[in-house]
């Protein structure tokens, strides 16, 4: 009887360790396999990291890249506004300006005793001439006359620059050309067949700046 208990009991012993034996190496497996299943996770969530990382830093930069083109373009439109600004302003300047008569008749006042200095200016020309000048030789005093009328023009034009209308000194609104028109003038009287006569000099040298103050007036209005 005994002997059977003790066989029964070697039996009970083998088949607790037998599943003692087969169950460390299952349960190992499960551990290894948790862990490969762990890592697995880990390395798939750290490349998802990487990657929504990455997207993020891109999408920063585009978003940059947007935002500093618009700011170059809103630059650029505000300065292009700005200057079609001030144009406007400025041709709205010239017009109220033009269309002032305060304005027009401060001008014709001030460009009036320019020209009235100038009219005695070239009368006392024909008189010094007529006596400095050897006049026969006509080469020499129109080459005079003209140098002359130049410097009373320029001088002239130098005590306008000071002042503007429409934005431009009033000197551009002159023309060379009176230059010449005058000193027609002042060969014909030096040149008359009737002789010296002042009076006659001061008239036709008033009506030739009657026509430069017609023509300036002009150039004023265009």
């Amino acid at each position: 009887m005994d002997g059977l208990v003790a066989d029964r009991d070697r039996r009970s012993c083998r088949t607790i360790n037998k599943s003692i034996a087969m169950t460390e190496p299952q349960h190992v497996t499960e551990v290894a396999r948790g862990i490969s299943d762990f890592g697995m996770m880990a390395v798939t969530a750290a490349f998802f990291l990487i990657l929504s990382a990455a997207m993020m830093i891109a999408i920063f930069k585009w978003f940059k890249s947007i935002i500093n083109e618009m700011m170059k373009d809103n630059k650029a439109s505000v300065q292009e506004l700005t200057k079609i600004t001030n144009t406007q302003n400025d041709m709205l300047q010239d017009i109220s300006e033009g269309l002032r008569t305060e304005t027009q008749l401060r001008i014709r006042n001030l460009t009036g005793f320019a020209f009235d200095l100038s009219i005695e200016q070239v009368c006392r020309l024909i008189k010094r001439v007529r006596k400095e000048n050897h006049i026969i030789d006509h080469e020499a005093t129109a080459t005079k006359i003209r140098k002359s009328l130049k410097v009373i023009h320029d001088d002239r034009n130098s005590r306008f620059d000071p002042f503007t209308f429409r934005g431009r000194p009033l000197s551009e609104y002159c023309s060379e050309e009176w230059i010449e028109d005058v000193a027609k003038v002042v060969e014909s009287e030096i040149y008359n067949e009737d002789g010296e006569n002042n009076a006659r000099a001061y008239t036709n040298v008033k009506l030739a700046y009657d026509n430069i103050k017609t023509d300036f007036y002009q150039h004023l209005s265009k």
